[in-house]
């Protein structure tokens, strides 16, 4: 008896080994988030947003989810899994993004994200695959013209993203008002509820081609490079993403899909890496 209850004790000892490490028979990491689980499950799903156009929006005349993050996502599929129709899509904001990620619910974000040294110490990141900069959007008859003309006014920005800190930072006497997303952040300052809004410039680029009575102003006030986040330690996925999007950028796909949402080229020297500590969006 005592020697069965020594085996069982080894036995349970090893499995509980295995679960701590997250391995198993084969010795290979359960990493949901792994380019070989994907594979075997024949499905990459990717966290995009809904509400950016240009990046990630749903358009309500036909109930589809287009933009260039989209269409990055779908070629992405289509060379690891052979086909686009392979793509599963969840929708994914500034607050809830890293938390789907890490638990699980996406093994990947692409959603206007930028590397940040904050968010690497939760999430890994690809190389970068667009520059953006936070810029400011007004009506067009504003008397707002440069971040300091921000004082005292009230200028929207979405919960979890980091746009009204960063403002501050620049202007302490903007008056920040929070929203759910981007699409309710715009959708107030349509209604006159705020005098402007904050966050990327290509961001508010989409919400200014949606309605011609706003402009862009302010310039860039701060640099933000995108990258794709990956839970921490899926450095095969990681590897993977980083070797696509050089791909994509050496055989013409990518300044393809730039023009066809920005109609306009790429950058020549888009960088590998991000160069700045930005908050980020």
């Amino acid at each position: 008896m005592r020697k069965w209850c020594a085996l069982l004790l080894i036995v349970a000892l090893a499995l509980f080994g295995a679960a701590c490490n997250g391995t198993g028979g084969g010795g290979k990491g359960t990493d949901d988030n792994s380019l070989e689980q994907i594979k075997q499950r024949g499905k990459l799903v990717a966290g995009v947003k809904y509400d950016t156009y240009l990046f990630g929006y749903k358009d309500p005349a036909d109930g589809q989810v287009k933009g260039f993050e989209i269409d990055l996502m779908k070629e992405l599929a289509k060379r690891m899994l052979g086909d686009e129709s392979k793509l599963e899509l969840k929708e994914v904001n500034s607050k809830t993004r890293i938390k789907l990620l890490n638990g699980g619910d996406i093994d990947l974000i692409c959603a206007t994200m930028t590397i940040s040294e904050k968010r690497e110490k939760e999430v890994d990141f690809s190389r970068v695959y667009f520059m953006a900069g936070q810029s400011l959007l007004v009506p067009n008859n504003s008397s707002i013209k440069t971040v300091h003309d921000t004082k005292g006014k009230k200028v929207a920005t979405a919960k979890g993203a980091t746009s009204g800190n960063n403002l501050k930072s620049v202007e302490p006497g903007a008056q920040i008002q929070l929203y759910e997303n981007y699409a309710d952040a715009f959708t107030a300052l349509r209604a006159g509820q705020v005098d402007a809004l904050t966050t990327d410039d290509s961001i508010l680029m989409g919400m200014q081609q949606q309605d011609p009575n706003f402009k862009l102003v302010g310039g860039q006030f701060t640099k933000e490079p995108y990258g794709i986040g990956l839970k921490k330690g899926a450095t095969e996925l990681q590897a993977y993403v980083d070797q696509f999007l050089d791909q994509i950028i050496a055989d013409g796909t990518y300044a393809n899909l730039y023009m066809k949402w920005f109609k306009q080229a790429p950058p020549k020297d888009l960088p590998r890496q991000a160069v700045q500590a930005s908050p980020g969006k």
